[in-house]
């Protein structure tokens, strides 16, 4: 009898996802946005990867770190958008292989983006001890914690998800596989140790990076208040508070998706408030980032004329 209710529980061979499936009218042109969102993140973010790789002006600590951001972000928005924009369903095994892969990159970039704020604090409130403290040997150990935090993160909400039952309904009302929103709906076992490790890893995962990328901030904001030249002062300030801006973007609506209760209410507003770290962010991020920097400006530069120079042969 306990097998045969096993093998009732498990006749789900996949799940479809509403996506935004309820704005019949809106269809066409969401299609477009978000085919538009992934064609500028890839070429935003593959364009810092090429020229941090091949420009040697750019082997510094900050540039190293916003290659492996750009590579996240690539990495992450084509977890995402392809399969978003592709069809509606998807087979349990993509399914959780889609989560893994999102919640290891998600967890990476929440490190990820509090070493690199340690970075600016370091080049701007230390900047005689810069070249010693942030020397490759720390950058690579900074850049290797982050992807390892991230998979730790991936595996351990995964392995929990995945010893769970799906019995139905198998409708996902997400546009991926986020299945903790919906977790109580789709399952057929007891959710709450689910539930409850879910939202520890993002306590541990986003809060500490957060308050470390907060502090570092301040720190940063008052230094740049000491500067005595007014022009000099609002160019970074200016900077930073785009740096700060995308950062709590990231970190405030992931931690609204999260934590808050998994009410129907709130599950449309969660799947907005996504969005913003999946979709917004890895599109903005080379540009705040990187692409307004005159060292970039100058090796896109330099490329284009190799580029054109090979090209003449």
């Amino acid at each position: 009898m306990a097998k045969k209710v096993w093998e009732n529980q498990t006749t789900i061979s996949e799940f479809i996802l509403l996506g935004f499936g309820d704005q019949l009218k809106l269809q066409i042109l969401l299609f477009l946005l978000f085919l538009l969102c992934y064609l500028v993140t890839m070429a935003g973010n593959l364009l810092i990867v090429v020229l941090v790789v091949t420009d040697r002006h750019l082997h510094t600590p900050m540039y190293f770190f916003l290659g492996n951001l750009s590579f996240l972000e690539s990495c992450s928005s084509s977890t995402i958008l392809p399969k978003m924009l592709s069809c509606i369903t998807i087979s349990i095994k993509a399914c959780f292989t889609q989560f893994f892969i999102f919640s290891c990159l998600g967890g990476s970039e929440c490190y990820l983006l509090s070493v690199m704020s340690y970075d600016r604090y370091l080049a701007v409130c230390r900047p005689l001890h810069y070249a010693t403290l942030m020397n490759s040997r720390l950058c690579l150990q900074l850049a290797a914690g982050s992807w390892v935090s991230g998979l730790v993160v991936g595996t351990g909400i995964t392995v929990r998800v995945s010893q769970l039952s799906f019995c139905g309904p198998n409708i996902i009302d997400h546009y991926f596989c986020d299945v903790i929103p919906d977790i109580k709906q789709i399952s057929c076992t007891d959710t709450y140790l689910v539930e409850l490790s879910a939202f520890i890893f993002v306590c541990i995962f986003t809060l500490p990076p957060f308050v470390l990328t907060m502090a570092s901030y301040a720190y940063i904001i008052a230094t740049i208040l000491k500067i005595p030249s007014t022009t000099g002062r609002q160019k970074a300030f200016s900077t930073c508070s785009s740096h700060l801006t995308v950062v709590a973007l990231f970190y405030g609506t992931l931690m609204l998706v999260y934590m808050l209760p998994g009410s129907r209410k709130l599950r449309y507003t969660k799947k907005i408030f996504s969005l913003f770290y999946t979709v917004l962010t890895p599109m903005v991020n080379p540009l705040i980032y990187s692409l307004r920097n005159k060292e970039v400006k100058e090796a896109l530069q330099r490329v284009i004329r190799k580029f054109i120079a090979y090209s003449t042969f």
